[in-house]
This record gives C-alpha cells, structure tokens and sequence, in this order.
C-alpha cells in the first residue's frame, strides 16, 4: 500500500513538473506594457529613415518605453526574429510565407502576426549628370543580367541578403541570374546614394524612404548629388514613364512597390503589440503618409470654404 501511495505522490509531482515546464516554454516572462519598458527589434536597413521617425514619435507620447532598433538586412532581420528569444519583433519588406507560420506554430508555440501597414517602392536613381533617366522592365533586365550596356555598373546595398535584392530578383530577373561583373554590393543604401552621386555611369537601387522625401532637410541635399528614374508602366493606357511619387504608389502606377510589414511573436499586451497598434492607426499612418510612402489607412479629404476676407466687428 506504501509503494502505492509513494508511486501516486511521484507521478503527481512529475505531472506538476511538466506542467510548470510547458508553461514556461510557452509564456516568456517580459516586464513590459504596450505605453513602458525596452523592446528589441530588428528593421529592414532600407525602411530606416521613416521607422525611426515612428520610434521618436511613440516614445515623445510614452516617455517610459524604449524601443531598441537594429537596422541590418532582411535576411538578418528573419534570423533574429526565428532564433533569438529576446526578438518578438521584425519590420521587414514582405509577410511570412507558409513554412514559416508552420514553423512559428508547430516549433516556437506561437500563432504569427503580420501584416502590411504601408506601401513603399524601389527607385533607380542616377548620377546627377546623367542623362539617362528613362528605363523599362525590361532594359533594366538587360542591365542586371549583364546583356545591355555593360559599361554601366549596377549598386546595391547588398548582394545576397538585402530585401532590394531580393524584389528586384523577383520583380525584374524573374529566375534570371545577376552579372556580378556589373552589379556591386556596398554596405548600406545610403552607401548607394553616394557611389551614384560620385560614379556618373553608376545606376543605383533604393528604398524611397531613403529619397523620396521632398520636405526632409537630408533627402532633399541627396537629390542635389542624385536623379530618381522613371519607369515605363506596361500596364498603364498609353504606357508612360512613372516616377515613385506618392500618388503613383498608392494607384500601383509605379511598377517596383512592394509593402511594408511588421511580423510578431507577442502572445501578451506589451510593448511590440503597442508600436504595431501605432503604426496601424491615425497617427502611425500620418507619419507614412508625411514620409510620402503610401498609407493603407484612408484618409478623406474634405472641401472647406475660405473666406478671403475678415469679416467685420
């Protein structure tokens, strides 16, 4: 009857371990709440002018939260969000695919979150003497694959790992290999802006927050050194040459957009959870749209009479 009692008490206390363990697997202890506390998070390079303009806003309104950004490349971005624990964050240029929800579910006990919460696009610029500033799809095919004007070199900011790579394979190479004798890699996109600025032959590709600007004091000194291209939308009724305005991300005019997206692995209210809300909403959306990349909120324009004079007392 002992052994009994004894072999019951063991099997209660092992059941109760397993219990604490998978909790504890499940349910990461974290002391933050959506308006205080420190956050990690890791940003794709090339969205990094407008994200920062996000993190200074919400952290004016919530003088107790911190958010810690690293800027690196996509890849980089996937790697910590998948591997580091302390990582329940990632904005990056495109949602999860199929595999990783699997993933995110089946091995790191999470339902994934993402969504896009803006619109952003890839421009080609050029030197500031260049006279060449009309480009298609398909020219840009023969510069990348190394079958059209050779002696004009291609940057990037980065080879391999780099969201901008990785959407103009898609996008433009379709399957095609680069022609690594004229495609250069440098360190980041603002490394791309000044080899086109200081190389006239030089074609470069960006992220438009880093350039598209017309009311920041940097982008607009940037614009004096390089020209944004125009690129000949296929699609449009009279097929004209498009450039990454605005107005032309929003009506997918421009032929190179691409979204914006957050991806978390938050399974409370915390910090991560209310910088999404941010970005989602009024006043994260404004800072999109302020930052002439293209909100998916919708915001009506209303007609309102201006009297030209005062009227008097």
């Amino acid at each position: 009857m002992m052994n009994v009692k004894r072999t019951y008490y063991f099997m209660v206390v092992f059941w109760l371990v397993i219990s604490s363990c998978s909790t504890k697997k499940n349910t990461i202890l974290f002391h933050d709440t959506p308006q205080k506390g420190t956050i990690y998070i890791s940003v794709d390079e090339s969205f990094k002018p407008v994200i920062e303009q996000q993190i200074k806003m919400y952290e004016s309104s919530y003088p107790e939260a911190h958010i810690v950004a690293s800027y690196k490349s996509e890849a980089d971005c996937f790697r910590d969000f998948f591997k580091d624990s302390s990582n329940r964050l990632v904005i990056v240029g495109r949602g999860l695919n199929a595999r990783e929800e699997r993933f995110m579910i089946d091995s790191l006990q999470y339902n994934p979150g993402w969504n896009a919460v803006a619109s952003d696009a890839v421009a080609v610029i050029v030197n500031k003497n260049s006279q060449d500033t009309l480009f298609s799809l398909q020219s840009l095919q023969g510069h990348l694959s190394g079958k059209l004007n050779r002696n004009q070199s291609i940057v990037f900011d980065g080879l391999n790992a780099t969201s901008t790579v990785r959407f103009i394979k898609d996008s433009i190479l379709k399957g095609e290999p680069f022609d690594t004798s004229v495609v250069k890699a440098v360190k980041n996109s603002q490394a791309v802006i000044d080899y086109v600025a200081s190389n006239e032959n030089a074609i470069g590709f960006v992220g438009i927050s880093w350039i598209g600007n017309p009311e920041d004091s940097i982008q607009i000194a940037s614009l004096q050194r390089v020209k944004i291209g125009y690129i000949k939308c296929d699609l449009c009724e009279g097929k004209p040459y498009v450039k990454p305005t605005q107005q032309s991300l929003l009506s997918r005019r421009y032929p190179l957009v691409r979204p914006l997206c957050y991806i978390i692995k938050e399974n409370y209210e915390g910090l991560g959870t209310g910088f999404i809300s941010f970005l989602k909403f009024e006043r994260g959306q404004l800072i999109f749209r302020r930052a002439y990349l293209g909100p998916v909120m919708d915001f009506d324009i209303r007609s309102v009479k201006i009297n030209q004079a005062l009227p008097k007392n």
